[in-house]
């Protein structure tokens, strides 16, 4: 991922961004190249928002991945789901167990 794919997913318009403050590109595109896209994000997140304001993106793309890597297939076999469990009455069965509390033993 580049600076401007980043900047367009975190609703900036790169290139007004870039010809109004050229310097400030330069080292946020220096930055951007040396480290995770999640640690520059923190890194700056007091300075996205005013930058954002400053540099609104007139259009929205459709879609911006930030994340690079595709999660593994919801099931083995394309196009068929599994089905839910199910109990008797149809509802479905909840996925995890209630806790079971003992009581405390009484000291005397």
């Amino acid at each position: 991922m580049d600076l401007e794919t980043y900047l367009t997913s975190k609703r900036i318009d790169s290139a007004a961004f870039q010809t109004a403050e050229p310097e400030l590109w330069k080292s946020w595109r220096y930055e951007f190249e040396q480290m995770h896209p999640n640690s520059f994000t923190v890194q700056k997140l007091n300075l996205i928002n005013p930058i954002r304001r400053k540099y609104p993106l007139k259009s929205i793309p459709e879609k911006i991945e930030l994340n690079t890597a595709t999660p593994p297939p919801a099931s083995a076999t394309p196009g068929v789901e599994p089905k839910p469990v199910t109990t008797s009455a149809g509802n479905p069965k909840p996925s995890i167990p209630k806790p079971v509390f003992k009581p405390k033993p009484k000291m005397s």
